[in-house]
């Protein structure tokens, strides 16, 4: 009998925000279409909240439904988010304007900015907010 033993990527130390959410199965389909996310795990309650690990090509993050009870809250709840998350690609323009077709708002436009980075800011319909971009050298 073989024994099993967690992987070496398993063992890695790893940061994975959790996004807490209204309308949880919803955010799943708006990342997967405006990021590409792929669904890695998924667990969904009697209500049909979700609790969902999602990769943009290994860059992991998780959404949930938000559960007062647990402190969990939505920054539409909240009205607004502590946290922006920022996406690094190699296309931030077409990762930018996917996610505005999908329905997130611009907070500001894609542009090359004076700091070395071609960057916007979007907030998508659950209300947070991710900075979209790249180095420039």
């Amino acid at each position: 009998m073989k024994s099993s033993s967690p992987s070496p990527e398993s063992l890695k130390t790893a940061i994975a925000p959790i996004l807490a959410v209204r309308r949880g199965a919803k955010a799943v389909e708006f990342y997967q279409r405006a990021w590409g996310a792929e669904e890695l795990f998924r667990v969904t309650d009697d209500t049909g909240g979700v609790v969902a690990q999602l990769s943009v090509n290994g860059a992991e993050f998780w959404v949930a439904d938000e559960s007062p009870a647990h402190g969990n809250f939505s920054p539409e709840s909240l009205g607004g988010g502590t946290v922006r998350m920022v996406l690094r690609v190699a296309d931030p323009d077409e990762v930018f304007a996917r996610a505005i077709a999908e329905g997130a708002t611009v907070v500001w436009p894609v542009s090359d900015q004076p700091y070395g980075w071609r960057l916007g800011r979007l907030v998508d319909p659950f209300g947070h907010h991710w900075e979209i971009g790249k180095p420039l050298c």
